[in-house]
């Protein structure tokens, strides 16, 4: 029998070498923007629609290319449970601000990685060896 999987569509930002992350309401870790495609959507559409109501940014998922995928256990979930996140890069428009269950907003370097989810963690060590954040 295979693990449960749970699929999410992520959006990279990066600025001053620093990638854009998200703690939800009742999480301790924090995430990249973006969520599970609800049916008929595509990964790049769920990211967009994702991205606008968590930090209130607008993305235009024809914009989206894909960064990377990433497997790696699931953060709050089942013991075994993995999760596949598609993460994509991208321009937006405006400035970030917590929305809907957003708690909290930050930037991070690799530093701060022991405070994120395990799929997060693996994506700094992408976004370093891409030379992209310290």
């Amino acid at each position: 029998m295979t693990a449960p999987e749970v699929v999410a569509a992520a959006w990279v930002c990066v600025r001053e070498r620093r990638v854009l992350v998200v703690r939800a309401d009742g999480s301790d870790a924090f995430y990249l923007p973006g969520g599970k495609p609800e049916p008929g959507e595509t990964h790049a559409e769920a990211a967009a629609r994702e991205v606008f109501e968590e930090v209130g940014m607008p993305v235009d998922p024809a914009a989206l290319r894909l960064f990377t995928t990433i497997e790696a256990p699931a953060h709050n979930r089942p013991a075994g449970t993995r999760v596949r996140l598609v993460c994509f890069v991208g321009p937006a428009g405006g400035e970030p601000e917590a929305a809907n269950e957003i708690a909290e907003l930050a930037w991070f370097s690799s530093a701060e990685a022991d405070r994120c989810a395990p799929a997060i963690q693996r994506l700094l060590s992408e976004l370093v060896a891409a030379g992209l954040i310290d």
